[in-house]
């Protein structure tokens, strides 16, 4: 009788717990877009602005705790991923088919510049600059509205040409992808 009542205790306890958890504070995302036919995907983790507005990219803001800072994951929890199944040109970079760890630098908070990085399957925040395959500069606007969880959108502006966007806090941050034929 009492394994049974220590069994029970500890299911009751963990369930609580699971329970009390609820959603994750930086949930999963995709985006998705096929352009010219091919696939292109950025898999990442979305945190919120929380209350923090104006403090996030600031020199002392959330972001700056980071050991890489001013090079950020562009996310949270695991490394920011893009995967394409052709080559493409980021900007003025040329990205071969396959799977890349994307950070960006934001030294500069009016100019940032995407960092595709050849390293992959670490976490977040796990930065080797030696890995980079490059960096292209990014086109800087600020959103209609605070964007509260952070968005990365992909879009196929036709004929073989799109439009890779990361968006957070008050700033949004796009650079052209064009598919090699």
């Amino acid at each position: 009788m009492k394994p049974f009542i220590v069994c029970a205790g500890l299911l009751i306890a963990a369930t609580t717990v699971f329970a009390q958890q609820g959603p994750p504070k930086s949930p999963p995302a995709k985006a998705t877009a096929t352009i010219g036919g091919h696939e292109i995907t950025i898999s990442y983790s979305s945190p919120g602005v929380k209350g923090r507005e104006g403090k996030i990219f600031t020199k002392d803001g959330l972001i700056s705790h980071n050991p890489h800072y001013p090079i950020w994951r562009a996310g949270a929890n695991s490394a920011t991923t893009l995967h394409t199944d052709t080559d493409l040109m980021i900007g003025d970079l040329n990205v071969p088919k396959g799977d890349y760890t994307l950070f960006v630098d934001i030294s500069d908070p009016d100019n940032w510049t995407l960092i595709v990085n050849k390293k992959t399957g670490e976490w977040g925040l796990a930065y080797d600059g030696s890995q980079d395959l490059g960096k292209t500069k990014m086109t800087m606007s600020k959103p209609p509205s605070m964007v509260e969880n952070l968005v990365y959108t992909i879009t196929d502006n036709g004929g073989g040409k799109g439009t890779l966007t990361l968006a957070w806090e008050d700033h949004s941050a796009s650079v052209p992808i064009t598919v090699h034929k």
